[in-house]
């Protein structure tokens, strides 16, 4: 059933390319590209695009995540547990966007069917949650380990002497094919295992959920997920590394040369001369691996540097934490506030049960907080360490091409596709092998430098928001709990909703009511801009911006949902939060001054705002006006 089969977004078939991107579809596996052929199924389905993981357009390579997650949720939804009202998402790439599209199950025996299924199989995992998580966590440490040890070592003239004189029998450049297989297998199979855990943990999280809404008819998103606010999580400790690195350096007196400014190196260079220096750079050094090894965004696109491959972002955050606690300062996060209100909660809406649903509320709450660390943990071990290391072995094989003269700069790479550099791969392998010039050289060449215009041009536009007809209501609870997708933002995004007050809505990410001007950041590498008191307006937020949620007075983000990064950090620091606006990065402009209702979800604006020209200089806005309302 359709919201309205006259009020639908463009389907695939009727949005033009931008200009200079005509015949990007060559670039992706055909499977990823909307077809004639295909053309039925995508008019009737409802695609939203997942900037969450591709915030923009994606070049061939990078492709193979948009590959990886929808295989590996797939799989586990449809095939493994069987969740019963849900199978996979299905993925296009469009325009050089990702677009995802929930397929429901509605056939009621059918359901039935793989209800039993799922009750059998999750009931396992949910027995013998604390155990299996412990062996998925080996696994990925393992996977992570595996996945460093693959190499692409240059073609030599000759092979080495061990081929003969071990008699292995066959050459060691067959290593190259065989590590490329090597490297793309173990990616996905690091993505299956990412699936393993996480639709249990939303389900887990979304049936406490539904049970609050039922027995409580009035009670707020919000107040649910409070009950399960204050966990101790491994998300939180990059954070709680710079924070600890903050107070050393308080200690050793090597704040003012810590926050003077220059390169990391010119930064470096001056406390290791400073007294005690030397003891804050081995801490500083000791936290670098595997806690700096962490992705500016989500780590989906070769071009993302970590932490460890730009000290500026950690030192940034660790002088602004060093100054804040000079300045006498307490910047610990809350927990115990957080854990005595989260008690506080739950004894007030469980003296409401009869003694049966008080223990059904008990053993529900009690599956929600076991499974809830997992829903933000995860991102450390995949999106973070494991696409490090798979992205690093990727430029090594860039490289390898430059060094084998097939590619002209490691760039090139990335405007093939997986296939493609099989092809690749084996014509270098055998044209080397043979004695003669890799044979499509020229070919792939002339094809990279058709490409690169065609990636500019799609990265230039902005993804729109879905194509084709959107259900009547949105209910699936991935769109729903992850990426904020409800009919409420449909119809904003369709222009139904009352723009009259020129404010904004979106999800309830975390209460309290707070003013003030707003800094719009587009990247974590933008955040020094952000002031004291400023309310942050970013795309959306990853790990890797833990920092500042110290600084702002309140979040709001134009992608996620209930379970979103934003909504759960801020929850878990005490800010105010509207998460999955659609459009505030667009509509406001920093140093606009607005009011954020975390409880409602809405962003009143109070003013007109400066003029875009000048507002784009970094402290100019007037944060001590900010203020809990």
């Amino acid at each position: 059933m359709s919201l309205d089969n006259t009020r639908r977004f463009p389907f695939f078939s009727e949005a033009p390319a931008p200009a200079g991107g005509d015949g990007w579809q060559s670039m992706y596996p055909y499977y990823l590209v909307p077809s004639e052929e295909t053309q039925a199924h995508e008019d009737a389905q409802f695609w939203f695009a997942d900037t969450m993981h591709w915030s923009r357009g994606a070049h061939p390579f990078d492709s193979i995540g948009a590959e990886a997650v929808y295989l590996g949720v797939g799989t586990f939804s449809t095939r493994i547990f069987a969740l019963p009202v849900s199978l996979g998402l299905d993925v296009r790439m469009f325009n050089g966007y990702v677009y995802i599209s929930p397929l429901a199950v509605t056939d009621p025996a059918q359901i039935q069917e793989r209800a039993a299924v799922f009750q059998e199989r999750a009931g396992y995992y949910y027995a013998n949650w604390d155990e299996l998580y412990g062996q998925w966590k080996a696994k990925m440490d393992q996977a992570i380990a595996s996945l460093a040890t693959v190499t692409f070592p240059a073609l030599a003239e000759y092979d080495p002497k061990e081929v003969v004189f071990e008699a292995k029998g066959r050459s060691e450049a067959m290593a190259v094919m065989e590590n490329y297989h090597r490297l793309i297998d173990e990616f996905f199979a690091i993505w299956q295992y990412h699936f393993e855990f996480l639709n249990l943990g939303y389900g887990g999280y979304i049936t406490f959920f539904q049970f609050c809404k039922q027995a409580f008819p009035l009670i707020t998103e919000q107040q649910i997920s409070r009950m399960v606010a204050g966990v101790d999580v491994l998300a939180f400790r990059p954070d709680d590394e710079l924070r600890a690195l903050a107070a050393k350096a308080n200690e050793l007196g090597l704040v003012e040369t810590l926050d003077a400014g220059g390169s990391p190196e010119e930064i470096l260079a001056r406390i290791a001369a400073a007294p005690r220096g030397d003891e804050w750079i081995a801490a500083f050094d000791a936290a670098k691996d595997p806690w700096f090894n962490y992705f500016t965004e989500y780590g989906f696109t070769h071009d993302q540097v970590t932490w460890a491959q730009d000290l500026s972002v950690p030192l940034q955050n660790i002088a602004r934490y060093a100054t804040k606690i000079a300045a006498g300062e307490d910047i610990s996060r809350p927990i115990e506030q957080l854990r005595a209100d989260r008690d506080e909660i739950v004894d007030e809406y469980r003296a409401l049960l009869a003694p049966a649903e008080g223990a059904q509320f008990d053993e529900l709450l009690g599956l929600a907080r076991k499974v809830f660390p997992y829903i933000e943990e995860h991102n450390i071990y995949v999106e973070h360490w494991a696409h490090n290391v798979f992205w690093q072995k990727a430029d090594e094989l860039a490289q390898f091409l430059v060094s084998a003269g097939f590619l002209a700069e490691k760039e090139d790479f990335y405007y093939l596709n997986r296939f493609e550099v099989d092809q690749v791969l084996f014509d270098v392998v055998d044209s080397w092998a043979i004695g003669v010039e890799a044979r499509g050289k020229r070919r792939w060449a002339k094809e990279i430098e058709r490409r690169k215009p065609i990636v500019a041009a799609l990265q230039s536009v902005p993804a729109a928001p879905a194509y084709g007809i959107p259900p009547e209501q949105v209910t699936d609870p991935f769109a729903v709990m992850n990426y904020g997708v409800t009919t409420e933002r449909v119809n904003d995004w369709l222009g139904a909703s009352d723009e009259s007050t020129g404010g904004l809505s979106g999800i309830p990410g975390s209460m309290g009511v707070v003013e003030g001007p707003v800094r719009v950041l587009r990247s974590e590498n933008d955040l020094p801009q952000l002031q004291p008191g400023e309310i942050l307006v970013a795309p959306i937020t990853a790990p890797s911006w833990a920092a500042a949620f110290s600084v702002a007075a309140g979040v709001i983000t134009d992608i996620g949902g209930m379970m979103c990064h934003a909504a759960i950090v801020c929850r878990e620091y005490g800010l105010p939060a509207v998460v999955g606006t659609g459009f505030a990065t667009a509509r406001l402009t920093t140093g606009q001054r607005v009011r954020i209702d975390g409880r409602k979800g809405t962003v009143e604006l109070l003013d007109a705002g400066p003029a875009e020209s000048q507002t784009s200089t970094a402290g100019e806005s007037t944060p001590s006006d900010s203020a809990l309302v």
